[in-house]
């Protein structure tokens, strides 16, 4: 250890002249949820191998509001290869960081194997943007107390010391601003924020460890289509190849998501979260064969409205009827439209979801103060003699409805004046031991002591319906025809790296 932390102290004092500390940049939230609905979506996430429930195999996407800054430091080459490798080429030692082999999915050979070669679509290929020509940042550890990293045979601790990141491992320990990890041999990089987790831990690409606020973040550099490898399984599932063409949905929003949001956390010095504030990314250790296929057959093939990439919103259930941007009380996008999910004998395509029919239940004794705790982040709105030290709810009723169904107006008459909830918020009106409802989809009613929430649906109702994308590509829809139709009016193009 003594001598591996030596020659890392070379290292990164050779280039330490390279890293610059971030600067804040001012960008435009022109494309995010309103950053008080950033926690909207965030369903308990079970692992796929552990989860008897369909839609408890993914996450909807929150999709939290922009903010800005600079990149991440330069790489910092590693002693085995110091003298050979350039000052910004990344390398490890002769170590393999995990057991597990990573080969990029761009290297991966189809010939004769893949099942999914007679449907592959032939897209005009267009040019990457150069300014998204680049690996993505994504912020695996943010704020994180500690971190380990297995490398070169060895087990490492990262922690935070001030400004500077502190490495250490049996008895021995030394001190940096910032390193990044990377292998040359193929290997993917074993790092988490607990051993047990590092075990199975396989991220491809780079990772760089920095201080920031007291704590120790890790954001991994991946190339899009390997990120994609570690999205799918988390945001959607894994499912069986009768069901292929939902993962190649699922592929394409997630990649046109991933582009929109280059440099969307500039401030933050990476681009998107490895959890629910974006997409649900935990390296390679989900992938199967058959996401893999899905990003292959879908690679570089976007969404794209007008000549921009669209704002992918998707969801979990949508209960039959998908919803407007109305639902955060925002301007209507043309290809974000509420309009039925259903077969043709009218039951929604989402019905195999366990959130197709939701109760909750809330005694009268309690429902007063229940709301008053949660009149901030419902934003509700009193009634100009309305106050907010009630006793007694007297009445809960719905005052209007959006087009889909869901709740626009919610309307409280307590014993000191009336109080409103306005669309997706009234989820949050009746939080309950940090569980808000699953849907604004709902109707109400007060029955001897207990008031009744009777309701549809699991998260926002914007744009793609996971559930029933499921279901429409068990019934033999194209991912083609299955994103049409919850993104109408847009077109797919296939960007090439």
């Amino acid at each position: 250890m003594a001598r591996l932390l030596t020659s890392l102290w070379f290292a990164a004092s050779l280039l330490s002249s390279v890293y610059a500390e971030p600067q804040a940049v001012s960008v435009s939230d022109g494309f995010d949820l309103p950053g008080d609905v950033e926690e909207t979506e965030v369903i308990r996430f079970v692992p796929i191998e552990a989860s008897n429930t369909a839609e408890a195999q993914f996450s909807s996407s929150t999709l939290a509001a922009n903010s800005a800054g600079s990149s991440a430091a330069n790489s910092i080459a590693s002693s085995a290869n110091m003298v050979a490798s350039s000052a910004n080429a990344v390398s490890s030692s002769a170590s393999v960081a995990t057991s597990s082999p990573f080969v990029p999915i761009s290297a991966i050979s189809t010939e004769g194997t893949d099942p999914l070669q007679e449907t592959a679509v032939k897209f005009e290929e267009r040019k990457v943007p150069q300014d998204l020509d680049r690996p993505l940042r994504v912020g695996v550890l943010i704020g994180a107390k500690e971190a380990y990293l297995k490398y070169a045979d060895e087990i490492i601790k990262i922690t935070a010391n001030g400004k500077s990141i502190k490495l250490s491992s049996k008895g021995q320990s030394m001190e940096m601003e910032s390193r990044e990890f990377g292998n040359e041999d193929g290997s993917c990089i074993a790092f988490a924020a607990d051993t047990k987790s590092l075990q199975r831990a396989c991220y491809p690409g780079t990772v760089l460890f920095r201080a920031s606020n007291g704590k120790v973040d890790a954001i991994n550099s991946v190339d899009v289509e390997d990120y994609l490898r570690g999205v799918i399984p988390y945001e959607i599932g894994k499912l069986d190849s009768g069901r292929i063409e939902a993962l190649k949905a699922q592929a394409v929003a997630a990649r046109t998501y991933a582009y929109k949001h280059y440099n969307s956390r500039e401030a933050q010095g990476f681009d998107v979260y490895a959890d629910t504030k974006d997409q649900v990314y935990k390296g390679l250790e989900g992938a199967t064969p058959l996401t893999d296929a899905a990003v292959r057959a879908t690679a570089g093939v976007t969404m794209m409205y007008n000549g921009e990439f669209i704002i992918a919103y998707y969801h979990s259930t949508c209960g039959g009827t998908t919803e407007t941007l109305a639902t955060w009380n925002r301007p209507n996008l043309p290809y974000l439209q509420s309009k039925p999910d259903r077969r043709n004998d009218g039951t929604p395509f989402c019905n195999e979801s366990s959130y197709m029919k939701w109760e909750r239940r809330f005694a009268d004794k309690e429902i007063a103060d229940l709301i008053k705790r949660n009149l901030t982040e419902s934003k509700a709105k009193l009634s100009s003699v309305a106050t907010k030290d009630f006793k007694k709810v007297k009445e809960i009723t719905v005052k209007n409805k959006l087009k889909s169904g869901r709740i626009q107006t919610l309307v409280v008459k307590t014993d000191k004046g009336d109080i409103e909830v306005l669309t997706d918020r009234t989820r949050w009106l009746f939080k309950k031991n940090n569980s808000i409802l699953p849907s604004s989809f709902f109707t109400i009613k007060q029955s001897g002591k207990e008031w009744i929430l009777t309701g549809t649906g699991f998260g926002h109702g914007v744009g793609m319906c996971q559930m029933g994308v499921r279901a429409r590509a068990q019934a033999g829809q194209s991912y083609q025809e299955i994103l049409t139709h919850y993104y109408p009016g847009i077109t797919l193009e296939k960007f090439d790296r």
